[in-house]
């Protein structure tokens, strides 16, 4: 196996647990969040704070895993013209 592979294998690796990373960040803080809500008698106000705060770490691991292991790719249009293109309708193009 070369490097290659083995890079390849990491890097699935990773994201197959990138669903379990999600759950436990949201189920863990649900947990937390139900827990103080218990010990302070808040009712749920903790829980639903605690819930988009696991929302937004499990997504931010899913972030972070697109941005370091995806390439990078800007997309450009082939053979046209930006400037004379079909969303610039107000202008026409310049003659010489």
């Amino acid at each position: 196996m070369d490097k290659e592979d083995k890079k390849l294998l990491l890097e699935l690796g990773y994201a197959s647990s990138l669903g379990i990373a999600m759950a436990i960040a949201i189920f863990g803080s649900i947990l937390i969040g139900a827990y103080i809500d218990r010990k302070l008698g808040t009712g749920t106000k903790f829980s639903a704070i605690f819930l988009l705060v696991g929302v937004i770490a499990g997504f931010r691991t899913f972030y972070v895993f697109i941005k370091r292991y995806l390439p990078d790719k800007e997309v450009k249009p082939e053979g046209r013209n930006m400037a004379n293109g079909p969303g610039n309708k107000n202008h026409p193009p310049k003659k010489n």
